[in-house]
């Protein structure tokens, strides 16, 4: 196994590749030997971002298509979905984990009818694994290709996969009310991310019908071994980064809400970025911001014979750039926290 591992980030203009190259540049075996950005080709990382000023190796931005993947390990995609599976589809040299929605489901006609287009390399999907380490880190070592799953699955399936794993909620009614931060949205420029526009409101959008809910309702039914189904509301909140899921469950007849902390407790008794937190503390973005870290904790509902499960990650981390680096640290067979120890930023 080489000692350096050579990186190629593809969409370092936008949020989730900008927190990807911070997050690399203290990885002590990952070297970042391109870095791409159509809109932004021929400018340096600095002159996008302003806290690379500070870093003068970085390699300057380029075409997608004008990357070298010859001396490349493994690729990052960090571009929208479609453009994504178009050009990491084609490439057949370095491993590929895609940070984007084009390999997380498992039917290219589900793909099709939420995200409005037929899927641009459907022969890939059988074997893309789905990267949720916790879970995927047996089938990460052999992947070529590790789709890393979307900040609010991410959130929801860490706080609810080991419970119906272990059949001890219902899967039948599953309410989630999910918050993010503004950085969520992406970077391009849109009216409804404006200052004005998101500061001091709490907006819902996408109701009753967002992305994420058949990528979460497909792992939560591997899980639980039938069809699961939920209700999904995110809501946009005036902050940079973080997200916290609310999910409210039934218990399966004959548990209690302590049993839900002891299953809880055993899956994540040995993870070094998953916790849960001490009873009654409620999980806050502040617990987690600008770190790999998720926290989770259940409380009694007033209503007999249901829960609240609550995490918090930070969307940008855990839910997208830094649970791409725990992944690549499988895929190589390094510690999973290599590079990834900082703890959360506070205030």
């Amino acid at each position: 196994m080489a000692s350096t591992i050579r990186i190629a980030v593809l969409g370092a203009s936008g949020y989730t590749g900008a927190d990807l190259v911070r997050l690399a540049l203290t990885h002590p075996r990952a070297e970042i030997v391109a870095l791409s950005a159509n809109s932004k080709a021929g400018q340096t990382m600095a002159e996008v971002w302003p806290h690379f000023a500070m870093v003068p190796q970085l390699p300057r931005l380029v075409a997608s298509e004008d990357v070298d993947f010859a001396g490349v390990d493994v690729v990052f995609g960090c571009l929208p979905h479609a453009a994504s599976a178009q050009l990491l589809g084609s490439l057949t040299g370095p491993r590929i984990i895609d940070l984007s929605a084009d390999f997380r489901l498992k039917d290219a006609a589900t793909y099709a009818d939420w995200y409005g287009g037929t899927h641009p390399a459907p022969m890939l999907l059988p074997e893309a694994v789905y990267g949720l380490t916790e879970f995927a880190r047996d089938a990460l070592p052999a992947a070529r290709l590790v789709a890393c799953p979307g900040c609010y699955p991410t959130a929801v399936l860490l706080a609810l996969q080991p419970l119906l794993g272990e059949a001890v909620i219902g899967g039948d009614r599953i309410t989630i009310n999910a918050l993010s931060g503004v950085s969520g949205s992406g970077r391009g420029l849109k009216e409804a991310n404006l200052f004005p526009e998101v500061a001091e409101a709490v907006h819902p959008y996408a109701i009753g019908r967002h992305r994420h809910m058949p990528e979460i309702e497909q792992q939560l039914a591997l899980a639980a071994g039938r069809a699961v189904t939920i209700s999904f509301t995110p809501h946009l909140v005036p902050m940079n980064r973080g997200e916290l899921v609310t999910c409210i469950v039934e218990l399966t007849p004959g548990k209690a809400v302590a049993y839900l902390r002891h299953v809880l407790a055993e899956a994540y008794a040995i993870e070094p970025f998953v916790h849960l937190l001490p009873e009654g503390v409620a999980p806050a973005t502040r617990m987690v911001r600008g770190s790999n870290h998720a926290v989770i904790n259940v409380f009694a509902d007033r209503v007999p014979g249901r829960a609240i499960v609550i995490a918090a990650i930070d969307n940008l981390v855990k839910g997208s750039s830094g649970q791409a680096i725990q992944n690549m640290n499988a895929m190589f067979g390094l510690p999973e926290t290599l590079g990834l120890e900082a703890a959360p930023l506070f205030p």
